[in-house]
């Protein structure tokens, strides 16, 4: 996707860090998953060191006023953003057309000066509108006549574009009403990823390869924006899969690797699809740096890698098993001494290593522990967790003394939920508490309440699943 440096030519001049004075802009926000666009711009502003108050965010509302400094912090606070639209200097606003007229107004003299021989052009966007007519549209922007642009009109590329943003409420027969609720001006400063087609980009149909468990473009597109992944930073997926996360984490510069159990997952259907195809598809095979087969509880890196950002999807049990390496059968314990033809056995090429069932649960907790080794001070640690939505099983959130639960996001699904949980990494001096499986109460035996369609079992059933080593 292209980006365009429009609105920064624009602000170089203008900022001052001697003399800050606040502004007003709005946010178009997008109506995908409302419950988290706060916390996507508030990841977006601590990644940029903006500091900004979005403490009037309100999920049944399209729009956001929010005080910024400058349209430079305008700029990045949207740019890649995914729950959001676009942001807006904000030039008024109001009830009606006359009460936005009026409060336009009072600040227009100030606000134009910089821009009044800028070429322009004129839009309007609505929420729950019906579509206007161009003349209805062109009658519109005539009323925008005294702000006396000396500019040329250009509606290709232009250097400003000047919008008239409406929301409409709909009515008896879900239809909006004649005339809207608020209206809003302003100069647009920036588009966001969303509007300049990222989520489309990354659809996970219009990729060469993808499987069932393939995670969708919008989230794993938001996930990287939670997980703060960075320039030239190493973003690792230790349950890569087909490479969801990593390919969107390409795509805000991240230098990305996985790993994944599943050989036959990482080999593809053949050399045009696979995972490295995605990549090739994107044209970034430079963001790309390899995929390993191998347990990453087991795992093969150098003792001192670190990675910018940890981001996965870990195996729920249902259509991929959770396992690990090694053997539940301790006759079989022993394999790494067997000699075939003068070698170790699993020295030699061919071999194939043994794997057991393992439990969500402490899957989670080996993922919390090599994280705090993996991760420098101040990165995020994000990963998904399924939870039956019943009382017999209690919300259970792995903790770890190094990390900070930041954000735990909530995607209903009516009988269970995914958790999106945000981890950062803190200093030496920080001691949160560390609450494992062990301290747990109960079991997240997902796996079982997704078969039984989440209604309650028996106590026989829910004590075989305890003790079950493949209950999730």
């Amino acid at each position: 996707m292209k980006k365009s440096n429009r609105c920064l030519r624009k602000v170089t001049a203008e900022y001052n860090p001697h003399h800050i004075i606040m502004k007003e802009y709005l946010i178009f926000l997008a109506q995908s998953h409302p419950a988290f666009r706060k916390a996507e711009l508030e990841s977006l502003a601590d990644l940029h060191n903006i500091k900004a108050d979005f403490s009037n965010h309100n999920e049944e509302h399209p729009f956001m006023i929010v005080q910024l400094q400058n349209d430079e912090e305008a700029y990045q606070l949207i740019d890649r953003a995914i729950l959001s639209k676009s942001i807006y200097e904000l030039w008024g606003h109001g009830n009606t057309m006359e009460e936005l007229h009026t409060d336009v107004k009072k600040k227009v003299d100030q606000l134009k000066e910089r821009y009044i021989d800028s070429s322009f052009k004129f839009e309007n966007l609505t929420f729950q509108g019906g579509k206007k007519s161009r003349e209805q549209q062109v009658a519109i922007f005539d009323q925008f006549r005294y702000l006396e642009f000396t500019g040329k009109i250009k509606l290709k590329n232009p250097d400003q574009v000047y919008t008239i943003l409406e929301q409409y409420s709909l009515g008896a027969n879900l239809q909006p009403l004649d005339t809207p609720d608020h209206i809003w001006f302003g100069r647009q400063v920036n588009i966001s990823a969303r509007s300049r087609g990222a989520v489309e980009k990354y659809d996970i149909k219009k990729r060469p390869y993808f499987g069932t468990t393939s995670f969708d473009a919008e989230l794993s597109l938001f996930t990287c924006n939670m997980g703060q992944v960075k320039k030239s930073d190493l973003i690792y997926d230790p349950f890569v899969g087909t490479g969801s996360f990593l390919v969107t984490a390409a795509e805000f510069g991240g230098i990305t690797i996985g790993s994944d159990i599943d050989f036959l997952t990482l080999k593809g259907k053949g050399p045009k699809r696979r995972l490295k195809s995605n990549f090739d598809y994107y044209k970034k095979p430079l963001q790309f740096t390899d995929v390993l087969c191998m347990d990453f509880t087991n795992n093969a890196f150098r003792s001192n890698l670190k990675f910018g950002s940890i981001l996965c999807d870990p195996p729920y049990g249902v259509r991929e098993g959770v396992k690990v390496c090694g053997s539940s059968d301790p006759r079989k314990e022993g394999r790494e001494k067997v000699v075939i033809d003068g070698q170790l056995a699993f020295l030699r090429r061919d071999y194939i290593p043994p794997k057991k069932a393992y439990s969500l649960d402490l899957l989670l907790d080996d993922l919390l522990h090599f994280a705090s080794e993996r991760l420098d001070v101040g990165s995020r640690l994000c990963f998904w967790m399924p939870v039956a939505n019943d009382e017999d099983i209690p919300t259970m959130i792995p903790q770890h003394e190094d990390f900070e639960l930041i954000y735990e996001l909530v995607q209903d699904f009516h009988k269970w939920s995914r958790r999106l949980l945000v981890y950062l990494k803190r200093d030496d001096d920080y001691k949160g508490i560390t609450l494992t499986t062990e301290d747990r109460e109960g079991v997240n035996n997902f796996r079982d309440r997704y078969f039984h369609k989440f209604s309650k079992l028996s106590m026989a059933d829910k004590k075989n699943s305890n003790s079950s080593s493949g209950s999730v």
